[in-house]
């Protein structure tokens, strides 16, 4: 889904992926690791940024990983924004609003929602703070921002997705 984002938004740009590494020497209880194993979302060439996707080790008494599919989708699409963002220097994605960033939150998330509540049971979206008044707004679905394309970039879309 998110790759359908970043096709949508980014043309030209080539699928991200999702890299299994080995864990650093010593790390196999450390946070990040799974099972001496530590995923990553990457570019196509295996170029990644920040940290892994799954966030703790049951070990180590952290919470367990994410077990529903919209928490994975959210995480994923946080760590693809971190490496899009890091690795081609340019802010991923905007808004067409307010031509900001914009962050994966559960919908109808308000301004001052923080990472963990539950209040929030939305599923995963492209979440804009909003233009210097505020105006903070769910801008698309996770995977649906080619909906939020202008005519012209969504015939672009189109024409590249028949060839």
């Amino acid at each position: 889904m998110v790759n359908r984002d970043v096709r949508a938004t980014l043309p030209g740009q080539e699928p991200l992926i999702l890299m299994v590494t080995p864990a650093p020497d010593g790390a196999a209880g450390s946070t990040g690791s799974y099972g001496g194993q530590e995923v990553y979302v990457a570019m196509a060439d295996g170029r990644s940024h920040g940290n892994p996707v799954h966030t703790g080790d049951l070990e180590e008494g952290a919470p367990p990983e994410p077990g529903d599919a919209a928490t994975v989708l959210s995480v994923v699409a946080e760590a693809a924004q971190e490496t899009v963002m890091e690795l081609l220097w340019q802010v991923w994605p905007l808004c067409r609003e307010h031509g900001i960033g914009m962050h994966p939150r559960p919908a109808g998330t308000s301004e001052d929602w923080c990472l963990g509540e539950t209040a929030a049971a939305g599923p995963p979206v492209w979440w804009c703070r909003g233009g210097r008044t505020g105006g903070c707004h769910d801008a698309s679905p996770i995977g649906e921002l080619a909906d939020t394309l202008r005519g012209k970039e969504r015939r672009a879309l189109r024409r590249g997705r028949r060839r």
